[in-house]
């Protein structure tokens, strides 16, 4: 990993748009040339986050992905910012889609459309061993009619073996609890969870 100077930074910064951000700055950053600059700030301590970058667990995790069938951006570099502070983060080509709750939030009719096929979705994630804990709305993309991709992956595990259900109860309980604090009640979650028991 490459070490990022402030200059090329402050540039990305100057030509890009913010797309996300905190209280610590910049998230997520669309650059001109069609590319993402997604960039970690962790709250991890500095030596635990040099020895493990979470810009490398977000690569290993969208490599992991694909390797299971499953859409994820495709990253193209990821660099230190700040090497001492632990501080990393990557450039990525965006998955082509709509989140769900874009879809949500403008009463696209295809949510309703796909929903037999998102229930699907999610069980073939925790029958490939996937627990995505950040599984929401806004991280699940409409591809296409019937395809999904993820993104923000790095809070991610994968196991050998499809998910127990403490596991596949708590990834719903995360949904419901993202639902609540976005006050996105109105999606049909009972709908969804009784399409998912289905393809059991």
């Amino acid at each position: 990993m490459r070490i990022v100077t402030a200059r090329e930074l402050e540039n990305w910064l100057s030509i890009g748009q913010v797309l996300e951000r905190d209280a610590r700055g910049p998230k997520v950053v669309a650059l001109p040339d069609g590319q993402y600059l997604k960039i970690f700030h962790t709250r991890r301590p500095p030596l635990q986050s040099r020895l493990w970058p979470p810009a490398r667990r977000f690569l290993r995790n969208t490599e992991r992905l694909r390797a299971r069938g499953v859409a994820a951006p495709r990253i193209s570099e990821i660099f230190w910012l700040n090497r001492g502070k632990g501080l990393s983060a990557c450039l990525y080509t965006p998955l082509p889609g709509e989140s769900f709750e874009q879809l949500l939030n403008k009463g696209d009719s295809r949510l309703e459309q796909e929903l037999p096929a998102l229930a699907s979705f999610i069980r073939h994630l925790h029958r490939k061993g996937i627990y995505f804990r950040s599984l929401h709305l806004g991280n699940i993309l409409l591809l296409a009619p019937g395809q999904f991709g993820l993104i923000d992956v790095l809070d991610m595990r994968c196991y050998p073996l499809p998910l127990s259900s403490g596991l596949i109860r708590r990834n719903f309980e995360h949904l419901r609890g993202y639902l609540k604090r976005r006050k996105l009640e109105h999606f049909p979650l009972a709908r969804l969870l009784e399409l998912y028991r289905a393809c059991a």
